[in-house]
C-alpha cells in the first residue's frame, strides 16, 4: 500500500489531529473554569492556548498561517460590512482588524 515510513507519517498526522482536537476542548475548558473562577492570567492563557492550538491544527490539515490569517481578515471584513451585533455594539472587529493591521508592520 504505502512505503513503511510514508505510513507512518500518516498514521502520526492522524494521531496529531486527533491530539489538538483534544487539546482543543481541554482549551476551552480550561477557559471556562478561568471564567468561573475569574483569574485573568488563566483568561489569557487558555485564550492563548485556543489560538496556538487553532492555528496548528489548521496546518496539520494542511492550511498554512498566511491562508488562515487571510482567511480571518476576510471574515473580520465581512462581519464589519454586515454590521455584525460585535461590531455594532462595541466595534470589537474594527478594533481586532486593526491590530492584526498593525501588527503587520
Amino acid at each position: 500500500m504505502f512505503p513503511i515510513n510514508q505510513e507512518s507519517g500518516i498514521a502520526r498526522n492522524i494521531r496529531v489531529v486527533e491530539w489538538l482536537k483534544a487539546d482543543l476542548l481541554t482549551s476551552v475548558s480550561a477557559l471556562f473554569r478561568g471564567m468561573l473562577r475569574g483569574g485573568e492570567e488563566h483568561l489569557v492563557d487558555a485564550l492563548a492556548g485556543l489560538i496556538i492550538t487553532c492555528y496548528v491544527l489548521g496546518r496539520r490539515l494542511g492550511i498554512n498561517f498566511s491562508r488562515l490569517d487571510l482567511k480571518l481578515e476576510s471574515k473580520l471584513r465581512q462581519n464589519i460590512e454586515e454590521n455584525h451585533e460585535l461590531e455594532k455594539w462595541y466595534s470589537d472587529l474594527s478594533l481586532l482588524l486593526t491590530h492584526l493591521a498593525y501588527k503587520k508592520r
